[in-house]
This record gives C-alpha cells, structure tokens and sequence, in this order.
C-alpha cells in the first residue's frame, strides 16, 4: 500500500521539554557547516533524505529510511555526527531523545512549526526558521522529493494555523511586552538610552529600537568586549560598568538586565546618572532580582516598567493563546488528512512516470517497424490524419489510467 512507504519518515528530536537549553547547543551545526558533516551521515547510514532543524531550544533530524529509529541506530548516528562528545553525553541524548515515525512525524513537523511545541506557545519565529532549515539542507544536496512535499505542506499548514486563529496575537515574551509598553509612551527617536548589561535581554531590546528607529545608545557592561560587541551593532557608545558612577551623558530611557545578586543602580547613583535633569525618565527594569534600588520610584519622577509588571500580561496572553489550542489542533488534524492525500497522489506519479515514454514508444514503433509499408503506402493527407487520431488517442490513453490510478491508490491507500 502507498502510504508504507511514509513509514521511512523518522524524526529524532532532542528539545527544551528534556535537555538543557545549553546541552542542546552542543548538537548545533552551523548552517555553512551543514554539507560537510551531513552529506557523508548521509551515505554512511543510507538515509536516501536528511534534513536538520536547530534552533535555541531544540535540535532536530527528519530523515529517511529503512528501519524505524532504535537506540543501536540512535547512538551510532550521533557517535557519527558528534565525535567529539564522550559517550556520557551521547549516551544522555540516546536514552532521552524523542522519536517519531511516519504519520506521527508529519504531524510532529506540523505542530513544531505551528508553534505548539515551542518553549512559548505561539511564537512565530518558528516557521521562518523551519522554512530556512528546508532550505539550507535542500541547498547542500540533502532532501528529496518526500522532504519536499513534507516541508511545502507543513510551511502552509503553520501559515493557516497563524490566520485563522489567535495562538500569536499577544505577544508573551518579556522583552517584546517591554518594547510594546515603551512605544505607547511615544519617545522621540533621538531619546537617550541608556543600557546596563549586554546579555541575550537587553541586546533583543536594543535591536527592537534600532530597528524602529532609535539612534542615541550607551551601554555599560561588567565586560567591556560584550558592551562594545552590542554597542557596534547598535550605533552607540560603550564603557565598562565600573564607570557608571563617573558617566555625566545623561539619559531618557534607562533599561537594565544584569545577572547581578545586588542592586546596580541605588538611589545616590540614579541622582548622579540625572545630571540635575528633573524631567520624569522611563525605568525598565528586567533583571531578576531588580537591578533598581525602589526608593528611586518614590523619590523620581519616572514611567516605570517592571518584569513583574510584564510577567503579569504575558500570563494573561498565555492563557488566550492557550485557549486558542483546539483550534490549531483542528487544524493540523486537517492538514494530516490532506497529506495523506498529497502524499499518495505523488506517490502515484512517480509509479506511473514511465507510462507515457512506454506509449510513445509503442506509437514509434507501429509507425516505424510493424505498420511501416502500410503506412509508407498512404497519401500524404490519409498520413497525416492517421498520425493526428495516435496522437489523440496516445494523449487520452497516458491521462487516463494516471487519473484513474492516482483515484485507486487515494481510495485503497
């Protein structure tokens, strides 16, 4: 039956709801790097399509094969891949990796990218990183026809799932909501802002800034490389944390996110930092614990933004996007069915791709051998109507069985 051969699918998937986002960086390959290490897995293990998926929280391969996943396999696919993790770590990934086969691995691939397996419920970032996973694979000669089929289709089902329902309509992540909280205080784009601490936070606030349009920036690091690094990106100035107390640029927006177990600005700093200004200043504080001592919010005018505060919203956006779940499910339900679908139909095609050359070459060899004298005895116009009727009937004769074939295999599977 056609759909056994979707029983090749496998997906090893090693993700946030078992690893350590910092282990499942140790399975990361970079996207130039993907030819070199995949193609000769490819060969060694006789997987005729592979296709790899990273992203900050998980890992994941979708290839094709003879045998389910095992563990035997498993571990000899990473001992490949990852010669230099000792078999401790390869042994921790084999014993707690997730594995899907067939259908479920369709369906699996259509829930990642429709963001209801990710680490945040709705995140849309997902399917563009899907999308380009395809494609850097496709470009390095790994993928195939089924990996083709598999990642069109998933790629439509993730965009429906992001149309017709609300799962991503309110932003969750706190350094979104934050940025959302500081547009509506509509700041004049030449603002001064002020950053303390370079971490994976404040470097997502800065680039949502830049991006809309915001020039002045000053970041303070305990690191001066890391200030510089985001500093560079960003267009602006960079000093050592340790300078803070001496720093006389001013600022409108202060924004902080330190791993600090203390507080990084008390109230005698904050005054310094104010250069006399009395103009209320907007405070973003998304460290924890607070990076602001709270007397400033007392003793300051100010717009003030907590993590609390954010942490607050997005668990009311959670629970709306969690409420949209059975609709998404649905959806990918759907979406299964039509693959299924798709997926016999191709099947079909490639079973009857050598049907029309085969019918060609019989039309050529009644022409040219078996009927020849006959037809060499013809007038030219009794020829020509002779070679119009095979040409019509060779037409009729390759689309119907195709049709007909292609409608016994959906029905039967």
């Amino acid at each position: 039956m056609a759909l056994e051969e979707l029983n090749r699918l496998n997906t090893l998937a090693f993700t946030h709801r078992v690893f350590a986002v910092d282990r499942i960086g140790l399975l990361h390959i970079a996207p130039e790097n993907l030819a070199h290490r995949l193609a000769p897995i490819q060969a060694q293990f006789g997987l005729s399509e592979l296709m790899m998926l990273s992203t900050c929280n998980r890992v994941e391969f979708t290839y094709l094969a003879q045998q389910a996943p095992a563990p035997e396999f498993n571990r000899a696919f990473l001992q490949a891949l990852y010669p230099e993790l000792v078999s401790e770590q390869i042994e921790a990934f084999v014993q707690n990796l997730e594995a899907y086969s067939g259908i479920q691995a369709v369906e699996h691939a259509m829930s990642v990218a429709s963001s209801i397996d990710s680490m945040i419920l709705g995140e849309r970032e997902i399917i563009t990183q899907t999308r380009q996973a395809y494609e850097h694979c496709h470009a390095a000669g790994l993928t195939g026809d089924v990996l083709r089929i598999l990642n069109k289709h998933t790629i439509q089902t993730a965009k429906r799932v992001y149309s017709e329902t609300s799962i991503a309509s309110k932003p969750v992540s706190v350094v979104s909501l934050a940025y959302h909280q500081l547009s509506r205080l509509e700041l004049p784009l030449e603002a001064k802002i002020l950053m303390i601490g370079a971490g994976v936070s404040n470097t997502t606030m800065g680039r949502f800034l830049k991006k809309h349009g915001f020039t002045q920036f000053t970041v303070f690091n305990r690191t001066l490389e890391k200030a510089q690094q985001l500093a560079e990106e960003l267009g602006g100035q960079a000093f050592p944390l340790k300078e803070l107390d001496t720093y006389q640029g001013g600022f409108d927006v202060l924004i902080s996110c330190t791993g600090a177990e203390h507080l990084i600005v008390a109230s005698s700093l904050y005054e310094q930092l104010l250069q006399g200004d009395t103009n209320p200043k907007t405070l973003i504080d998304l460290a924890i614990p607070q990076d602001l001592d709270p007397t400033i919010l007392a003793h300051f005018p100010n717009h003030y933004i907590s993590v609390a505060q954010l942490q607050a919203i997005s668990d009311q956006n959670l629970q709306v996007r969690g409420e949209e779940l059975s609709r998404v499910l649905a959806i990918i339900e759907e979406a299964l069915r039509e693959f299924e679908q798709l997926f016999l139909i191709r099947q079909a095609e490639l079973a009857m791709r050598s049907v029309p050359e085969e019918i060609k070459r019989i039309k050529l060899d009644a022409l040219q051998e078996v009927f020849k004298e006959e037809i060499d005895a013809l007038d030219p116009h009794s020829r020509e109507v002779l070679e119009k009727v095979l040409g019509y009937v060779e037409k009729k004769y390759i689309a119907g069985p195709m049709k007909l074939a292609k409608e016994i295999l959906v029905k039967h599977g």
